[in-house]
């Protein structure tokens, strides 16, 4: 049944985090060091429901801090920095206790926490607290983040326990046919949605709904070698009964236990994560950087200047004195690092903030197994840039929040920058400037980006930017477009909005919110999707004009199209997409990168018609099969009455046959009262769990056989059992309370959710027994197949049309009748009597095939079709999208230098790979880019669009083309083989003309296809496009 507000607010993380997320409110959580890492860590916790998150931090607020600190107000200024977060997050979610703590970690205080995060502590404080937590069992995370580099550590104690290591559902496969013999040998099937083998060698699996080799059902979980993609051997079943048809076998998760070392050991023995072996020298070289850092800033008091080479070498001289690390360092790296270590950066905090924060909630919840045991990220290639690579100390320097007087004439333009830097913004962007330059910050300010979506990852887009100065100077623009509105179950995850927000326009709330954490920058909201729809509204000039775009869309077809425009427009994309823990990152940039293309196409359920209505073999199959039935109860059958009694010509539209008889049967079942919609659903019941497979069963009894010898039940087939009704079973009554609410509402009749009083009602109802139809047929594939055509019978058509005719004058002559008539129901995931309706319409058709039930959160999520999500993932995703939009405002042409991020927090992975080169071919004798286009401004001598012969002929003339075939979309503008009068008439037509003849919406920007003489039967998708702007 349906959960609390709280499980609707986190219906998308429970997905993710599954039965161990029930933890979390019990959980308290300690997070020292409220700078940028920290402020992400604790934002996650709240957001996700953390019972008390404690914030400690001795620091006061200073201008610095917030170019990371996103939490922070101008007026916070000089207040702690713990009690200024705190109060930020305290509004963030009001079922989280967030308090601040400003004294002393010690043993006593500490000892309360299920898990401690130490994010700006020194070395010394990290080892004691370090060794408390391990004594304790505490589990200890440290994550720092300096400049372009960050390091996480994990501590869970030496037997940790992980309840349930895998990301997803325990796989399941219907049995084809199991041996007898030892190993015995089962074949099953793969899935709708497989790629590969379903199990892994050593997986535990169980057995259900076998016949004949009945044994096997209800044994203990058994091991599994995996022979190929449909086969495994199992134990010994040589004695077993002969494997007769039918039954699951089904994967059972299996705890997993880890051992950590305290982390004082850990530094000398480092157990070092990485995606692939080429990049642990790399991640030595940084474990021994971040070593060297601790001991020069005991050394000096402060940390490296930025760019100041004599610190730099300082710092790597004390990485070698440390001999920390294993194996060569790289010193090149340890220098890189020791640069910009004093830079503070807000997508490198929000990387290593949700990574640190995904470790907390495995802590919690026992989902998923932790990091083992340290992880060092860095975007030092950022370095590579040019112009980057070559900074000074005086341009990376702080610039301070005082007055100073205009520069005079001479003055070089850095220190007028600096000058025009502090006037305006004082020095929230020192961390920032301290890497980049102060240079690089003005050319923040100028931008104009485009972000399409303000959900989850938008938010989080949204707030880097703000924290960037993206589009903070006098001309920079920030536009955020989303249709949607607020909703409770975004709050998790959207850490723009809040309670407040509910019902609101996503991106005018966004905007608001950016507005709020930085002033100066530029934001607009619009609320419109961009599509085909409105190319009017977002022109090709619209795109051109753009420094870039932000994709921040769930879906693959809206990705596909934004892909599809910047490709057009030759506009770099920044696109990101999360699906539960993992996520990726992914850069389109003109001229140099391969265009993107989505990764699959999007899983739209849908499933063979013989198998949802008499086959199904899995859980997915009678869940669609529900949501097929809702619409065919609750919303087709109204619109259909509500058509015929708007529309006086509705009967003589339509053929004789079904929607004739359904609206006959809806007016007639039409109910007066509350009782007759219990009836109603009663009898629906009855009809679906009981007679519809005892009808199948007649036809196709249990011992039918395809062929001598081969049984009909067997392979894809399991042999339903008909269902009693009983109305002291759960399931079976929340079918009727469900149907029967929903059918009321449909007619507008006041429901009643006495289950006490239905389920009184239900035991005076009786219904006639069940009489099975001679000759009916049901298919047995999807393969088209010869109908009888019945013959009309004209009679029983006259009566149900006198009928009809006769119902619909006698409502429209009622006063009491209210048009419509009646009200159809839409399905809609987050409406729990939706859901109700659903998970137990499916999970009594999986009653009467066997198979395994699912829970309601289960049957919401696969029926809805919900993806599940974490606000770890999203951040993590927005922080390296804006690690390669640094990159495009410096107008970076080496390939080298960008990356393409692909994440899994679920297994602590981050593997970043360059991006594939922009391809190549060949047309028309000359090599072209997939980058590359013909662009004609189609306006003619007259002022008036070109023709289409003024098009041909300026293909002619600039390319040496002729042109065989012209079109516009599906519209033939030109073609050679026509005859001489066609030809005569396309060529002298406009092109705006020729879009109006075939009714085409009217565009200002066109791309036309075309075809040449002598062009290879290859060439069909590799021709550079032809772009026409009209006037």
């Amino acid at each position: 049944m349906a959960g609390s507000e709280e499980e609707a607010r986190y219906s998308r993380q429970l997905y993710v985090l599954g039965g161990g997320a029930r933890r979390l409110p019990e959980s308290a959580v300690l997070v020292s060091g409220l700078r940028g890492t920290g402020a992400q860590v604790a934002t996650a916790l709240v957001l996700a429901g953390t019972g008390c998150v404690v914030l400690h931090d001795c620091g006061t607020v200073c201008a610095a801090d917030r170019t990371q600190q996103f939490l922070l107000k101008e007026s916070d200024l000089g207040q702690n920095r713990a009690k200024a977060s705190q109060r930020a997050l305290a509004e963030l979610n009001p079922h989280v206790v967030v308090k601040a703590h400003t004294g002393e970690l010690s043993e006593a205080f500490l000892a309360s926490f299920k898990v401690v995060v130490l994010t700006e502590s020194p070395l010394e404080e990290q080892l004691r607290i370090g060794d408390f937590c391990h004594a304790r069992g505490i589990c200890f995370i440290v994550a720092d983040t300096k400049g372009l580099a960050g390091q996480l550590f994990c501590d869970f104690e030496e037997h940790f326990v992980v309840d349930d290591p895998a990301e997803g559902d325990p796989v399941s496969a219907a049995v084809e046919h199991i041996s007898q013999g030892n190993p015995g040998v089962v074949t099953h099937m793969g899935t709708e949605n497989s790629h590969g083998q379903l199990f892994h060698d050593g997986d535990l699996v169980t057995f259900s709904g076998v016949q004949g080799m009945t044994e096997l059902n209800g044994q203990k979980p058994v091991p599994v070698h995996v022979l190929d993609a449909f086969r495994l051997e199992i134990s010994d079943t040589s004695s077993f009964s002969p494997y007769r048809c039918g039954g699951l076998v089904s994967q059972v998760q299996q705890r997993q236990q880890c051992s950590h070392k305290p982390l004082r050991q850990a530094l000398e023995e480092p157990k070092i994560q990485v995606a692939s072996p080429e990049d642990l020298p790399r991640s030595r070289s940084l474990h021994a950087a971040f070593q060297a850092l601790h001991a020069f800033r005991r050394e000096r008091g402060r940390l490296p200047r930025p760019r100041a080479p004599a610190d730099a070498e300082r710092l790597l001289e004390l990485a070698r004195s440390l001999r920390a690390q294993q194996g060569p360092l790289d010193e090149d790296i340890v220098r890189a690092f020791a640069t910009v270590s004093a830079g503070d950066l807000c997508p490198v905090a929000a990387v290593v903030g949700a990574l640190a924060a995904q470790e907390v909630l495995k802590a919690i919840t026992r989902k998923f197994v932790p990091l083992d045991q340290w992880l060092y990220f860095d975007a030092l290639e950022c370095l590579a840039l040019s112009g980057a690579a070559h900074l000074t100390e005086a341009e990376c320097a702080p610039v301070r929040p005082r007055a100073q007087p205009l520069p005079a004439a001479g003055v070089p333009s850095l220190l007028c920058s600096l000058s025009s830097l502090s006037r305006q913004r004082g020095s929230r962007y020192d961390g920032q400037i301290a890497v980049f330059g102060a240079n690089f910050q003005e050319n923040l300010g100028h931008q104009k980006y485009l972000v399409v979506g303000a959900g989850a990852i938008g938010c989080e887009l949204l707030k880097n930017f703000a924290m960037m100065g993206l589009a903070a100077g006098p001309d920079g623009e920030l536009i955020v477009t989303d249709m949607d509105t607020v909703a409770l179950s975004n709050l998790h995850r959207h850490f723009l909005y809040r309670s407040a927000d509910i019902s609101e326009p996503k991106s005018v709330v966004a905007a608001a919110a950016v507005q709020r954490m930085n002033p100066d920058v530029r934001v607009t909201a619009h609320q419109n999707q961009v599509g085909p729809a409105t190319e009017m509204l977002y022109k090709d000039n619209f795109f051109r004009r753009l420094d870039g775009v932000a994709s921040a869309l769930d879906t693959i077809e809206a990705r596909a199209y934004l892909e599809r425009r910047c490709l057009r427009c030759r506009t770099p994309l920044l696109d990101s997409g999360t699906e539960g823990t993992r996520g990726n990152v992914l850069a389109m940039v003109p001229s140099l990168t391969e265009p993107l293309r989505p990764a699959s196409a999007p899983r739209d359920g849908t499933f063979p018609m013989c198998t949802l209505r008499h086959f199904p073999r899995t859980i997915q199959h009678t869940l669609q099969w529900a949501r097929d039935e809702f619409e065919g109860l609750f919303q087709l059958p109204a619109e259909q009455v509500n058509q015929f009694m708007e529309d006086p010509a509705f009967l003589e539209q339509q053929p004789p046959g079904k929607v004739l008889e359904q609206v006959w049967e809806s007016l007639r079942e039409r109910p007066r009262d509350w009782q007759d919609c219990v009836r109603w659903a009663r009898r629906r019941w009855q009809r679906c769990y009981h007679d519809a497979i005892a009808q199948l069963l007649h036809i196709y009894p249990p011992e039918h056989e395809t062929s001598p010898g081969v049984p009909f039940w067997a392979g894809d087939r399991s042999c339903p059992h008909p269902l009693t009704f009983n109305p002291d079973n759960d399931t079976h009554l929340d079918y009727v309370l469900a149907a029967a609410d929903l059918f009321a509402q449909v007619h507008r009749v006041p429901p009643c959710r006495d289950r006490a009083a239905i389920q009184a009602m239900l035991r005076d109802v009786v219904l006639p027994p069940f009489a099975p139809q001679e000759g009916l047929q049901i298919p047995l594939t999807e393969e088209p197949t010869e109908e009888a055509q019945v013959p009309t019978d004209h009679r029983q058509l006259t009566e149900l049309t006198q009928d009809l005719v006769q119902w619909r004058q006698e409502l429209l002559g009622d006063e009491d009748t209210k048009a419509p008539l009646m009200e159809p129901i839409h399905f809609e995931k987050d409406n729990d009597v939706h859901i109700d309706f659903i998970t137990a319409a499916s999970n009594l058709r999986a009653e009467n095939y066997g198979i395994s039930p699912a829970k309601w959160q289960m049957s919401k999520r696969i029926a809805g079709r919900i993806v599940p999500a974490i606000i770890t993932t999203t951040a993590a995703v927005a922080g390296l999208a804006c690690l390669e939009l640094y990159k495009l405002v410096w107008g970076c042409q080496e390939l080298s230098c960008y990356r393409n991020s692909n994440i899994s927090l679920s297994a602590c992975l981050l593997l970043r790979v360059q991006p594939p080169p922009a391809h190549t071919y060949r047309y028309g004798g000359r090599e072209w880019s997939c980058w590359d286009r013909l662009e004609l401004r189609a306006v003619g001598a007259d002022g008036q669009a070109m023709t289409v012969q003024e098009v041909l002929d300026w293909l002619q003339r600039t390319q040496g083309w002729t042109v065989t075939m012209l079109l516009c979309g599906d519209t033939v503008l030109y073609d050679s083989k026509a005859d001489a009068e066609t030809r005569a008439r396309q060529q002298a037509q406009r092109l705006s003309e020729s879009l109006e003849g075939a009714k085409m919406p009217q565009q200002q920007d066109l791309e036309l296809l075309y075809m040449c003489e002598g062009e290879d039967a290859e060439a069909e998708d590799s021709r550079p496009p032809l772009l026409c702007s009209l006037p």
